[in-house]
């Protein structure tokens, strides 16, 4: 009697085990893109630790590109640098501590060190100019992807390996 039991009780820790290691086995990290006002998932994209993504737009005051770089650490989103082509307003124009400032060689201007968890990070795509998504080299019109004057959200989730694709919508 006391044989079974313990046999029993083996088996289901056993089987919760497997299961949580299958899960696991199964589930990868993604970019995920959703609507803001509705939380639907637009698009996702597979994505490692370490990986970079950009947004670019062109800024709506001083009319020249601006890009935003992310980096994935720990399942959340960072910012780790910037890069634009002119000052203006809602463009950086001093550096803080722990920031640097470079100059790229097409005259634009990196400021880097930011290294700032971003919980909520959204952008309305552009009516009159694009916002362009540059993950694992490919470069994707939020435009089209989306529509014009839709909030996107962007998050760093756990998705099922099955689900996943480059380009799914």
């Amino acid at each position: 009697m006391y044989f079974k039991r313990y046999l029993m009780g083996a088996a289901v820790i056993l089987a919760i085990m497997a299961s949580v290691l299958i899960t696991n086995a199964l589930l990868s990290p993604c970019l995920v893109l959703r609507d803001g006002d509705t939380g639907k998932v637009i698009s996702f994209y597979p994505v490692k630790e370490g990986d970079e993504f950009s947004i670019t737009f062109v800024h709506s005051v001083n009319n020249s590109p601006v890009t935003d770089i992310y980096q994935i650490r720990n399942g959340k989103l960072y910012v780790v640098r910037t890069i634009y082509y002119s000052f203006g307003a809602g463009v950086q124009t001093e550096i803080e501590d722990g920031q640097t400032l470079d100059y790229g060689p097409d005259g634009s201007m990196i400021v880097s060190g930011f290294n700032i968890p971003m919980d909520n990070l959204s952008y309305i795509v552009g009516t009159v100019s694009d916002h362009e998504l540059e993950i694992d080299g490919q470069s994707i019109s939020l435009r089209e992807l989306c529509g014009r004057n839709v909030t996107v959200r962007f998050t760093c989730e756990y998705r099922f390996n099955i689900l996943q694709s480059k380009d799914h919508g």
